[in-house]
């Protein structure tokens, strides 16, 4: 079988914010790689980084404030830091989509759903109004909008949050684009459209062989939909691998922590989840060696001096943590917690 195309690929970006306090560094020395019809989830908790890391890949951050240190955003071939905003119209939206966190606050309330769809068109000049209409109509039904040419020409506030999302999803798919970014897409819907939007996103990847990038931090999301996932925390990716590895082969503390506070199938009624304990970093001026090593019950006195080397756990599978050197000591990440309800009595 050929190797897949590499389709986009972040080098060593680093993305701060001025701010009256300071410079926050909120992305921080960022690399990984996307390739042709894969599905790469990106998850942590709030604040860890990577909204802003996907909003960097079609520069949607204000520049100022924020600002590229170093780093380079290659799409098939050319760096997406270095380009002009005409350069950038370009490919937002038609070679890039994106699928906003909140379709409540995402679309114009004063515009009409199909308008808002056929706003990537807004500078071809070689298509009709009838063919504008035509394909917005036509991708409205592909992801499962009904009565399609009754929803076009309706007001966002006449439609149901799990039909607006489907507008996103229209509107980032309507000029084929070779990537989708989907920032946390599901967030604000119940479980039962949430399914339904994910078994859309994979049949889109599977009838268009488009690339899909997933912000989240539901561990769920994660499980169903990605090939590969990389955890993010404090600005850094501090575990990468296919998603089978990162739940059962787990190579980082703060992954094992994200697993820990959420309930499986083999959860007991009364056994209570394991919060992580402390608060992220102050990412104003970020700890020198491993950012988690603060919350880490398994931190040692070169965490909090020097950042943790990538170890490779498999081809694949590689975490920054101090744990898998040969001299530290020897520690099963994979080991679930049990906490019972009497113990904490």
């Amino acid at each position: 079988m050929a190797e897949k195309e590499k389709i986009l690929e972040l080098k060593n970006v680093v993305y701060s914010f001025h701010t009256y306090g300071g410079i926050v560094k909120a992305v921080r020395d960022v690399s990984f790689d996307l390739y042709q019809g894969e599905i790469l989830g990106i998850v942590g908790e709030s604040g860890c980084g990577k909204s802003v890391t996907a909003q960097c890949i079609m520069r949607l951050n204000p520049e100022p404030p924020g600002f590229f240190s170093t780093g380079e955003i290659l799409y098939k071939g050319q760096d997406i830091c270095q380009m002009s905003h005409e350069e950038l119209m370009k490919i937002r939206g038609t070679e890039i989509g994106f699928i906003f966190q909140d379709p409540m606050t995402s679309l114009n309330p004063t515009m009409r759903v199909g308008d808002q769809i056929e706003e990537v068109f807004i500078h071809d000049k070689s298509m009709s109004k009838e063919e504008k209409k035509k394909r917005a109509i036509e991708i409205m039904s592909k992801v499962g909008i009904s009565d399609a040419e009754k929803r076009y020409r309706q007001y966002p506030h006449e439609l149901s949050g799990g039909m607006k999302q489907r507008v996103m999803i229209a509107m980032a798919l309507v000029a084929k684009p070779s990537i989708i970014i989907c920032d946390e897409p599901t967030t604000s819907l119940d479980v039962t459209i949430e399914a339904q939007i994910l078994e859309l996103l994979l049949n889109l990847r599977k009838e268009f062989g488009t690339s899909i990038i997933m912000i989240t931090h539901d561990l769920g999301v994660i499980a169903k939909l990605c090939d590969r996932v990389l955890v993010m925390y404090g600005g850094k990716i501090v575990e990468r691998g296919q998603a089978g590895e990162i739940f059962y082969k787990t190579g980082h503390p703060y992954t094992q922590g994200l697993m820990n506070s959420i309930a499986g199938l083999d959860t007991e009624k009364d056994e209570v989840l394991t919060p992580i304990d402390g608060t992220p970093p102050d990412l104003f001026s970020p700890p020198v060696g491993c950012p988690f090593a603060a919350r880490c019950e398994y931190a040692m006195e070169i965490c909090h001096k020097y950042p943790p080397q990538e170890t490779d756990l498999s081809e694949s599978h590689k975490a920054h943590c101090w744990l898998h050197h040969a001299s530290a000591p020897n520690v099963d990440l994979t080991k679930k917690k049990k906490k019972k309800k009497e113990e904490q009595a």
